[in-house]
């Protein structure tokens, strides 16, 4: 018997976080063939690309250039946290003294 439920569709939501930044801020967000360019420019520019099925739907309210409200502090964090690891192996620098 075939699932009743719709396919999940595609999101995406990009973020950036710049100095003077006081938390990073939504500059696009998109579902279905939005979110697949949105994912698409950002592999072509370099930028990297973390799934984070639970993340994106709540991000995907935000509008873009606001930042995240408070309450996606932590989850954010965890994603740049493991973006910035991905950055120092690939690098092949060592860890900041006190981080795993």
């Amino acid at each position: 018997m075939a699932d009743p439920r719709p396919a999940p569709r595609a999101a995406a939501v990009a973020l950036a976080y710049g100095e003077g930044d006081p938390a990073p801020r939504v500059v696009a967000s998109g579902e279905g063939w939005l979110a697949e360019a949105i994912i698409a420019a950002a592999r072509k520019a370099g930028v990297p690309v973390h799934e984070a099925p639970g993340l994106a739907p709540a991000l995907l309210g935000i509008e873009p250039g606001r930042a995240i409200p408070p309450a996606l502090y932590v989850a954010v964090a965890e994603v740049l946290a493991h973006l910035a690891r991905l950055d120092r192996l690939k690098l092949h620098l060592p860890a900041p003294r006190g981080a795993r």
